[in-house]
């Protein structure tokens, strides 16, 4: 299905010059001089390249249309996750590489949303937030104030995220998949 460049948006899959790209970002410039065009950072989906491309806003692309499927992940073999479906029992094997800055985030037995092209995997959604444990927090300093400073804090997964004063070290809290962000304290 054709649509305008303009109209392009992080997670479409295109095609463009005979291949099929997913959109990772896309980004609308308007120099000072001249018409607006939109720059989208892609990637191949058979050689797992990157690429930038620049189109005019007017400009139309060719728009591929997904299918979602819901898996739950089993386990990692090598370089791909070994996905259950949940009414067949079938496995279905999908590039780790589909993941992307997610990939720490995945957990045992999570369930997934992958998006199809014609029976061929494209991407894949975790959900929009997890439970992790905060391994290592600063101590809190005297004088600071709830409302606008938060302190660094490393998680059980290994990534590093800013967490309010008063989570320590143990606690357990919920967290953003897309960017790690602190959302909550998990409840118990």
């Amino acid at each position: 299905m054709k649509q305008q460049a303009n109209l392009i948006r992080a997670g479409q899959v295109i095609e463009h010059e005979g291949r099929r790209w997913t959109v990772l970002k896309q980004q609308i410039i308007t120099p000072g001089k001249g018409g607006a065009f939109i720059q989208v950072e892609m990637r191949d989906l058979k050689s797992g390249n990157k690429t930038n491309e620049r189109w005019r806003t007017a400009d139309t692309v060719e728009r591929l249309m997904t299918e979602e499927k819901e898996y739950t992940y089993s386990y990692t073999d090598g370089s791909n996750l070994v996905l259950m479906d949940p009414e067949t029992f079938e496995e279905a094997h999908v590039a780790t590489a589909l993941l992307g800055e997610a990939a720490p985030f995945l957990q045992d037995q999570m369930n997934l949303t992958v998006d199809l092209v014609e029976g061929d995997p494209v991407a894949i959604h975790l959900p929009q937030t997890v439970v992790l444990e905060v391994t290592e927090a600063d101590p809190v300093v005297k004088g600071q104030t709830a409302s606008s400073s938060y302190k660094p804090a490393k998680l059980s997964n290994g990534v590093k995220t800013s967490v309010p004063p008063f989570i320590e070290t143990g606690e357990r809290i919920v967290v953003r998949t897309d960017d790690g962000s602190y959302v909550e304290r998990a409840k118990s």
